[in-house]
């Protein structure tokens, strides 16, 4: 247990004890005024900051589930190359999370807020360079490789920065658009239910469409299965060209889509400051409030049981579609196998809100997060079969599910607990949600990397419409063993995280205590600085 762990483990009455005040100045002359309502989120407003989630969620499915296979098979990068730029791309993304975490933090508040303007002035260039992701340029005769190596590189670091201009804030909006956990957990809730619902249509859109275009195969003089474009030059070449226009009219379509979700977040939602935080002058130095976040012992738990249990998950992400092509042979299915995941992901999170609210969020994380490892073994073991195939996916959704909610309705409850041990830290909620994501995006851009040379290892065949043995095993590891391994690593790592039900329901009375005395218009500055350094 960190440091300062139990210095709030008393009841409520316990924060303010009688012996520290006199009679005439306790807290009881707070208590029995009247309390003020308190602020209640609308659908509407639920709804406006959900839809915010979307964007993020439609680029990382299309980019995370289609991007490898459309370095190797349409852009026709080399697998090597291929690992770098994934892995690159993924760890620059993981360093700028940081990094504009450290700006946002030194951001003033303006009439829009704090957080808005970079949601805003990211989007239109963001949406330039997903776009330019998938289109394949016409290079001069032997420069491709080279040439076609750097654009990728290029414009994928570029847009994963420009999107955490965009994601970094909008998580760390959570804290402002309301006061209350309750509040912020049922947002969430439908936070997390938009964006599975945004990787759903991202699969719908990148799966079908590109899944009608897929380049024919036919068997070279050897008998053995090579794209066609060695065979037949013409029709190869038509084939990948309807492929490409196939990426980029998904492309469009997705970025479309990027651009609504920003314009609604940013009409339907309003940021509102903590009463406590608008009494501090300015915000805590980053590395200060950095030192703090990284010292605070269950900030530290949460991510380091998400971290495994998240790069599970990115490893069966990242190598589904080359899994369901080449290792279970359904190259026309994989797309509708995504499909199924994610509307059983859709369906299932409202029942794990309502589970969360039950039973407990510890509770859920290893009930939810444990559920995948039948599901992974059973693919493991089974041999190719299409109906037992989508039954698995079906299933597996559940646990997708709860990999989504879980992490981001935790983290309130840290940020919470840490505004009671640092009651004077303004500012640090950027620094708690950037680095989340940085240590998530980079345990991303290790399994793409590790996932891409492992298959280089394997002697991966390039445009190849079938692959050696050892390909098709390697691939079937990356799926199912690893994912479990890391699952069964992050739910021991849990076992270590504090908050449970019973802190957070004293974290909550404390936090309103502290959020009464700071609202008041009956207590002075001096009362507010002796109530926050009892708590």
């Amino acid at each position: 247990m960190a440091k300062g762990e139990g210095a709030e483990s008393g009841s409520a009455a316990g924060l303010l004890p009688t012996g520290i005040l006199q009679a005439s100045e306790r807290p009881v002359q707070v208590k029995k005024e009247p309390k003020k309502k308190t602020q209640q989120l609308s659908i509407c407003n639920k709804l406006c900051y959900a839809v915010g989630g979307a964007p993020y969620q439609l680029t990382g499915c299309a980019l995370g589930f289609f991007l490898q296979i459309y370095l190797l098979d349409v852009a026709k990068v080399d697998p090597l190359p291929a690992s770098i730029i994934l892995f690159v791309g993924r760890a620059w993304d993981a360093f700028t999370d940081p990094l504009v975490g450290f700006c946002i933090s030194k951001s003033s508040w303006t009439r829009l807020g704090r957080l808005m303007p970079w949601i805003i002035f990211s989007t239109p260039l963001a949406i330039i360079a997903y776009f330019l992701i998938w289109f394949v340029p016409d290079f001069p005769l032997g420069m491709e490789r080279s040439h076609g190596f750097l654009w990728y590189l290029l414009f994928y670091c570029l847009f994963e920065t420009l999107v955490t201009c965009f994601h970094v804030p909008y998580s760390a909006l959570t804290m402002f658009i309301s006061t209350e956990q309750s509040e912020r957990d049922s947002a969430t809730a439908y936070r997390m239910t938009v964006e599975v619902l945004g990787t759903v249509i991202g699969t719908a859109i990148q799966g079908q469409i590109v899944g009608q275009a897929n380049a024919p195969c036919l068997q070279d003089h050897n008998g053995s299965v090579v794209a066609s474009e060695v065979v037949n030059r013409t029709q190869s070449t038509t084939s990948l060209k309807e492929t490409q226009n196939a990426y980029l009219l998904a492309a469009g379509i997705i970025a479309s889509i990027y651009v609504i979700c920003a314009v609604i977040l940013v009409l339907g939602v309003r940021e509102q400051r903590e009463p406590y935080e608008a009494q501090q002058a300015e915000s805590m130095p980053f590395f200060q409030g950095l030192r703090l976040v990284m010292s605070h012992g269950p900030y530290v738990k949460l991510i380091a049981g998400f971290l495994f249990t998240s790069l599970a998950f990115m490893l069966v992400e990242g190598n589904f579609a080359l899994f369901c092509t080449y290792t279970l042979g359904f190259r026309n299915e994989f797309q509708n196998l995504l499909l199924a995941i994610m509307l059983s992901a859709t369906f299932t999170i409202p029942i794990w809100q309502w589970f969360l609210t039950r039973f407990g969020k510890k509770t859920a994380v290893y009930v939810g997060i444990s559920s995948a490892v039948p599901f992974l073994i059973l693919v493991a073991l089974m041999k190719s079969n299409l109906i037992v195939t989508y039954v698995v996916a079906i299933a597996a959704g559940v646990s997708v599910a709860a990999a989504f909610l879980l992490p981001w309705s935790m983290l309130p409850d840290v940020i919470d607990d840490f505004h009671l041990k640092h009651p004077h830290s303004p500012g640090t909620e950027p620094i708690f949600f950037s680095f989340y994501v940085f240590f998530t995006k980079f345990a991303s851009g290790v399994s793409l990397g590790v996932s891409t040379l492992s298959l280089d290892f394997a002697e991966y065949q390039t445009q190849g419409c079938s692959q050696p043995e050892q390909v098709k095993f390697t691939l079937k590891m990356l799926v199912t063993m690893a994912p479990i391994i890391l699952i069964l690593l992050g739910l021991l790592l849990f076992k270590l995280y504090p908050i449970d039900e019973e802190k957070r329901r004293q974290n909550k009375k404390a936090l309103q205590a502290l959020r009464d005395e700071a609202s008041s218009s009956g207590c002075s500055d001096t009362d507010s600085t002796e109530l926050a350094s009892i708590l």
